[in-house]
């Protein structure tokens, strides 16, 4: 049987935009939660309306809060909060160190990742704590007063 080449053209276009849509499919989930998060390294930081510093000041945030970088621009960082807050901040004034920050209400500080473990403290919202290790859905975490221990990762913000 002939070849017919207008037709193996067609079916090689359509299965490589096929294999491509695939592919995308299947790193766009490694995409999403690729997330770049910076925390405050100074005691206190300015979040600005521009990335300028005669913009104003939006808010200022303390040491360790965590942010989510969401775009890039000379020395400034566009980020937001665990609100979806945006604004600017100077880059050399943020840290790689992983921060959380409590979003909710109250949660239990653990002795171990899980609900079986003894409650260790109590944090309180807005709480920012420095992130030590991940397990599944438990993060271990320390608080500024140098307690450890295990929050539920569904209970804070950050990485």
């Amino acid at each position: 049987m002939p070849c017919n080449p207008r037709r193996t053209a067609r079916w090689i276009r359509t299965a490589a935009t096929s294999s491509l849509i695939a592919l995308g499919a299947l790193l766009l989930p490694a995409l999403a939660h690729a997330q770049e998060f910076v925390s405050i390294k100074g005691k206190t930081v300015n979040v600005r309306e521009q990335p300028n510093t005669r913009s104003a000041t939006l808010w200022e945030l303390s040491r360790g809060y965590p942010l989510q970088v969401t775009q890039r621009k000379g020395q400034w960082l566009r980020v937001k909060d665990y609100e979806s807050t945006l604004g600017w901040v100077h880059a050399p004034l943020t840290s790689k160190s992983p921060h959380m920050v409590v979003t909710a209400r109250t949660a239990n500080l653990r002795s171990g990742p899980g609900l079986k473990h003894n409650r260790v403290g109590k944090l309180e919202q807005h709480e920012v704590l420095q992130t030590l290790k991940k397990q599944g859905s438990w993060a271990q975490v320390q608080r500024s007063n140098g307690q450890s221990g295990w929050v539920a990762k569904n209970l804070v913000w950050g990485w």
